[in-house]
């Protein structure tokens, strides 16, 4: 497993791309209206690409698992789809549950985030669940300290599913960031306490819990991205990138 630790200027030099990647979500999140097509909203996100002078994580990223290249700069997974969301030509709709993906690097050093926000007049049961991720990833950021484990992120993120009443599945989860989107360790949704590697100082990870109402299996569209809960039940994601120091985390994304 080869893991790099970033040194305290290296950190300083990450943060731009934690701070433009929250910018983006957030703007994201502000015109996500009833109408507004998610095509639109790729767009606003390529041309804050454009604009900042960043690079898209995402454009061209062909992983084993997908019908590759991704050929978008977004993630767009709206209600029953909660992961690699493609952007199609879609109205959202009053009710519907949309889940935003980001991941850019900048000056060399990527960050990656997500947010799910309810659009137009929201479902209470879609916000507990939107709360669940929120929480989970909250309180794993908590214990993302130098001494910890990885199982102890994947503990409080399951423990915390469980506690709303939803179930996990750890087929995707969080993953090591810096100079590329994608490296070790891998971040489980669920563990437990006091296993795994080491969190140490310059560590540099994305924690992202997900989660689906209905089930723990998942289904992938005719598109070859877009991850689906098997029942069709709603879906949520919260995520943020969080680096590991001496005392409290960095939350490199934070909005």
């Amino acid at each position: 497993m080869a893991i790099e630790l970033l040194s305290a200027r290296q950190l300083r030099e990450m943060r731009p791309a934690g701070a433009f990647v929250a910018e983006v979500l957030t703007s994201l999140v502000q015109h996500a209206a009833v109408g507004v097509d998610l095509l639109e909203l790729d767009a606003l996100a390529h041309e804050m690409i454009r604009a900042r002078g960043a690079t898209s994580c995402y454009i061209d990223y062909a992983p084993s698992f997908g019908r590759g290249p991704f050929g978008k700069v977004l993630c767009t997974s709206v209600n029953d789809a909660v992961l690699h969301g493609l952007p199609h030509p879609y109205r959202l709709r009053d009710g519907d549950l949309v889940s935003f993906d980001f991941a850019a690097s900048l000056n060399g050093w990527v960050s990656d985030s997500a947010v799910s926000v309810a659009v137009g007049t929201p479902r209470e049961e879609d916000l507990r669940l939107i709360e669940a991720t929120e929480v989970a990833l909250a309180r794993a950021i908590a214990v993302a300290r130098a001494g910890n484990k990885v199982g102890d992120l994947g503990a409080a993120i399951g423990a915390t599913a469980r506690e709303y009443g939803y179930a996990v599945n750890t087929q995707f989860g969080g993953h090591g960031v810096g100079r590329t989107m994608h490296g070790d360790p891998h971040i489980s949704n669920n563990g437990r306490a006091g296993r795994g590697f080491a969190l140490r100082p310059g560590l540099v990870i994305a924690i992202e819990p997900w989660l689906m109402a209905g089930t723990d299996q998942i289904r992938m569209d005719d598109d070859g991205w877009t991850i689906r809960s098997a029942d069709g039940s709603r879906t949520a994601h919260s995520e943020h990138t969080v680096a590991i120091t001496d005392g409290d985390p960095i939350v490199m994304t934070a909005r």
